[in-house]
């Protein structure tokens, strides 16, 4: 007999994104010096991120609102600024590296995250922006994936379901979900 649980489908993509970021840092250290390097690998995960943070920002704002018609990251901002109001203060740990990341903070200037940006012109003109699939912009924008799923998943990350944790990746104590 074989018993099917509740899939996470997006949950484990992330996953696999995250053991490409622990992958990473084998050959790149993470520190603020190594910030602007970047590879074919960081464009990979830039894009890959990015466009999973679009699936799932997109599914969190249905689930808002069952009526919503948001498509791009302007519409997810009307929808979800007012319903997480701390979502753009939330503060990722990468403890392991010593580092903080804030990834949705721009939208307290009414701004899109940086990341966002940067994955755009990668996206659309990566002959011209290359160098924005930087370590930086890559890690912020895993961050970023990171605080939209634990929102999506939210009764779910917050009695211990999601499973198995982020190795890596950890929401401040102050902004437990």
């Amino acid at each position: 007999m074989i018993i099917e649980s509740k899939k996470y489908i997006h949950w484990n993509y992330f996953l696999s994104i995250e053991g490409d970021v622990e992958t990473l840092a084998r050959y790149v250290e993470f520190t603020k010096d190594n910030f602007g390097t970047y590879s074919i690998e960081m464009a990979r995960l830039l894009l890959s991120a990015s466009s999973e943070v679009d699936v799932v920002a997109k599914l969190l704002c249905k689930k808002i609102n069952n009526e919503s018609k948001a498509e791009n990251i302007n519409d997810y901002k009307e929808i979800l600024d007012p319903a997480y109001p701390d979502l753009k203060n939330i503060e990722i740990l990468l403890r392991k590296y010593g580092l903080t990341f804030t990834p949705w903070s721009n939208w307290q200037e009414n701004k899109n995250p940086l990341w966002w940006t940067k994955y755009n012109a990668v996206k659309h003109e990566r002959d011209k922006n290359f160098e924005a699939a930087n370590l930086k912009n890559t890690l912020n924008c895993v961050a970023g994936l990171y605080v939209i799923l634990l929102h999506y998943y939210q009764e779910d990350y917050s009695d211990g379901n999601l499973q198995p944790p982020s190795m890596l990746f950890r929401i401040a104590d102050e902004y437990f979900l």
